[in-house]
């Protein structure tokens, strides 16, 4: 019974990253990132997304506050937290979120306050959509770890 239970989550695992890569949502840059998972380093790819998640709650405060800024708005600091935040999403994956951040650049190096303020709003949003993705694939590969029975060694 647990192993059919395993294997039903693992399938409902497959269908989710199925539907993601299928969207346009991630790219082939997190199966690589999968690859480097493995015995020694079970959760790599949950922690470093996780890490993404929390830098890139950062960024995009920052994004926020400096286009609310209405004295000045400083177009080469929102590039900066921009390429940052691209780079991060491209390294693992989010390719939707990587187009974003490209047109958002794109809005910024023509110093559009409007085009930026459309940008903010899409990268949220898009953002958003990853994160619950994200969580939800973590959520039942943890289910999945669980109806197998797997045991990981105490750390000293």
């Amino acid at each position: 019974m647990l192993g059919l239970s395993a294997d039903r989550l693992q399938a409902d695992m497959n269908r989710l990253l199925t539907l993601l890569f299928h969207q346009g949502v991630l790219d082939e840059q997190f199966l690589q990132l999968q690859e480097l998972q493995d015995e020694s380093s079970p959760n790599f790819v949950s922690e470093v997304v996780n890490l993404y998640f929390r830098e890139s709650d950062k960024h995009l405060r920052n994004l926020r506050a400096i286009l609310m800024d209405r004295e000045y708005l400083d177009y080469k600091k929102l590039g900066i937290h921009l390429n940052h935040f691209m780079g991060s999403s491209s390294s693992i994956g989010a390719k939707r979120v990587r187009n974003v951040c490209l047109a958002f650049r794109a809005a910024s190096e023509q110093n559009s306050r409007v085009g930026c303020l459309r940008s903010l709003e899409l990268l949220e949003h898009e953002y958003c959509f990853l994160k619950n993705n994200m969580h939800e694939l973590f959520h039942i590969e943890q289910q999945r770890v669980m109806a197998a029975g797997v045991r990981y060694p105490m750390l000293d």
